[in-house]
């Protein structure tokens, strides 16, 4: 159970201890209720960690155009999403649906992110050991990196990260359309440009420098780290990375739902039709084959046919788009294929947590389903489902104009595609769908068997995922700090 401490201007949740009766044995596959020992720090980090990462979480300054935070994608009063299929990145202003690329080349964009911005809840717990949708960030148990994580930065990872949620904070950061910038435009991407974000001059370290400048964040750190920060100089990226997921540990945890408490002992907890579709999910269904445990997830890869919408993530070799557009780009993704490098790994994604799911819409890798009935029943079907999608052009932000960085002589320029070009470019969002050899590529794939449901056994099933929504979840407005240590404004 959770309940808030005395830092109501922290707005942070914390762990109470569970006493009640546990439910076992009652459904084969059902997990053990959740205690605190199952998180960082028994689920109780210090408060001026949480305080400082807060900061940081809210924060413009971690971006190259001091434009976008990790709220921004990652927002408390969004479910820790940012509510949209395919988000923006840094240059447009407002969030959610409100969030719309402008007509000045600041608030602009160079394309879409190319995945659905994911949930942060219960990430702090210990069992999650890989992050991102293709689990490019993993714990490294067998130490082939001095840093502790297998990431892209492999070997230049710094040290002294306290966990993968720390190693994963580290490279949003550097992402050129997230939150860096493009080349030219501040020197952080600059320095992503020359892929160099840990050396001497790197993206981290210029990042810690703006921190270092900044005297009410000089006492933050060093009240959050006293054994190991004395004074500004002492101020690293990998503290803020720590800090950053102290906070999202503790201010995200989600475990007092109504099938928590049935699991704690309180039979009543759950209404009928979510004991029917709990029933249901752990047997004739078959969720709690990939999406079992106390999270609902394995934590691991799987593919399930769904359907592609958006640019893809530049893998593949099919040049049909290019050939049509003049496009020079390729348009699928391989998922976790594009990590392991395996043929027998292309359109596999990561499990998803279930916890709050009912919240944290649209689903799927790409946002592909808004309704979370559509996706349930895309998992009873998914061939047949991928085969009826129709992907809509007019179901992602509209993107009036699109820069490309240029070079004009020695010097970088930023241009308006035309009017024919940006044509062009839209029809990557719906390209990989439409396409039928490609739909094909991923039908082959699919892993799942098709399964069917009455209707009200749907209905029963989606009782039970609305039955892990952590009621405290659905208000986040306190966890919004009213300004932070920069100056700079906050979303909210």
């Amino acid at each position: 159970m959770k309940t808030v401490i005395g830092l109501a201007a922290l707005g942070v949740i914390v762990a109470a201890g569970h006493k009640t009766a546990e439910v076992t044995g009652l459904i084969p596959g059902l997990p053990a209720p959740v205690v605190d020992s199952d998180y960082y720090e028994d689920g109780y980090a210090a408060r001026e960690k949480i305080e400082l990462g807060r900061a940081l979480f809210f924060d413009k300054i971690l971006s190259g155009n001091r434009n976008i935070s990790c709220a921004t994608c990652h927002h408390p009063e969004l479910s820790t999403t940012d509510g949209l299929s395919l988000g923006l990145g840094e240059g447009p202003e407002g969030l959610g649906s409100g969030r719309t690329p402008g007509t000045t080349k600041a608030t602009a964009v160079h394309g879409r992110i190319a995945r659905n911005a994911p949930a942060l809840f219960n990430l702090g717990a210990k069992e999650f050991t890989r992050l991102f949708l293709d689990g490019r960030i993993e714990a490294d148990p067998k130490g082939y990196y001095e840093g502790g994580f297998v990431t892209p930065a492999k070997w230049k990872l710094p040290e002294g990260l306290d966990n993968v949620l720390a190693a994963q904070a580290m490279f949003p950061v550097i992402s050129r359309l997230e939150m860096a910038g493009q080349k030219g435009e501040n020197p952080i991407a600059d320095a992503v440009s020359l892929n160099n974000a840990a050396g001497p001059g790197g993206a981290w370290e210029l990042l810690a420098e703006r921190l270092q400048a900044i005297p009410e964040y000089v006492e933050l750190f060093e009240a959050a780290f006293p054994e190991q920060i004395e004074g500004a100089d002492d101020i690293t990226f990998v503290h803020a990375a720590n800090a950053i997921a102290a906070f999202e540990a503790q201010a995200f945890r989600a475990d007092d739902s109504p099938f928590d408490r049935y699991l704690r002992g309180s039979t009543e907890a759950m209404r009928p039709a979510a004991r029917r579709g709990m029933e249901l999910f752990y047997g004739k269904a078959r969720c709690g084959e990939c999406h079992g445990g106390k999270f609902q997830t394995d934590h691991e890869f799987h593919a399930i046919a769904m359907p592609q919408i958006g640019p893809g993530k530049s893998d593949g070799r099919h040049a049909d788009y290019w050939r049509e557009s003049g496009e020079r780009a390729f348009l699928e993704d391989f998922g976790r294929g594009r990590v392991t490098v395996r043929p027998e790994d292309e359109f596999k994604f990561r499990t998803p947590s279930l916890r709050n799911v009912e919240l944290t819409g649209p689903y799927g890798h790409d946002g592909a389903y808004d309704r979370l009935e559509d996706v349930v029943r895309h998992h009873l079907d998914p061939v047949g489902s991928l085969e009826r999608y129709v992907a809509d052009p007019d179901a992602l932000p509209r993107l009036n104009g699109v820069l490309e960085l240029t070079a004009v002589g020695a010097r970088l320029s930023q241009s308006w595609l035309s009017d024919q070009r940006l044509a062009g470019f839209l029809m990557r969002d719906t390209w990989v769908q439409g396409h039928p050899e490609l739909r094909a590529r991923i039908a082959a794939a699919n892993e799942l068997a098709a399964i069917a449901l009455s209707d009200t056994e749907v209905e029963d099933l989606l009782a039970f995922l609305e039955s892990l929504t952590d009621p405290a979840s659905r208000d986040l407005s306190e966890v919004v700090p009213r300004r932070v240590p920069s100056g700079l404004p906050v979303e909210d």
